[in-house]
């Protein structure tokens, strides 16, 4: 057990990241089958809301999109989800499906992601997925 009891000391088992959604349909069509991403869980009714859980790469990191048929804040260039895939050919690689899908790239309200080489989409909801040619903390 750790000594003072701070959750820096405990081992997590998953990290989800739940946000609402408008348009759930579409956008699990978009992180499903467009970018490839797993579908973990999917429910409906469940305390009044649907929902589906989408695993990102690495399997303890999940994106959750609910839905309650209330209001859903209105797009922001700071809603992003960001998938830091490690160089430019992984980037390439995944960008290429949602390319032939039909949705083409976004500008970033931030220069900074542009400036660096990443790639950016909307998804149905107007987030902002962001990918990035480096692995967060590694960069030179």
């Amino acid at each position: 057990m750790p000594k003072n009891g701070r959750l820096s000391e405990l081992p997590l088992a998953n990290v989800r990241f739940a946000r609402p959604t408008a348009k759930l349909a579409e956008c699990r069509r978009f992180y499903h089958e467009v970018l490839g991403l797993p579908v973990i869980a999917e429910f409906s009714g469940h305390a009044g809301y649907d929902g589906v859980v989408i695993g990102l790469p690495d399997a303890a990191v999940q994106l959750e999109l609910v839905h309650d048929g209330g209001a859903v804040p209105e797009p922001s260039p700071e809603n992003q989800v960001v998938l830091y895939l490690g160089d430019t050919a992984a980037v390439e690689t995944a960008a290429a499906p949602v390319l032939a899908a039909g949705h083409g790239s976004v500008v970033t309200a931030n220069p900074y992601w542009s400036d660096r080489g990443a790639v950016a989409f909307e998804d149905p909801d107007g987030w902002v997925v962001i990918l990035a040619p480096w692995a967060y903390g590694q960069e030179s």
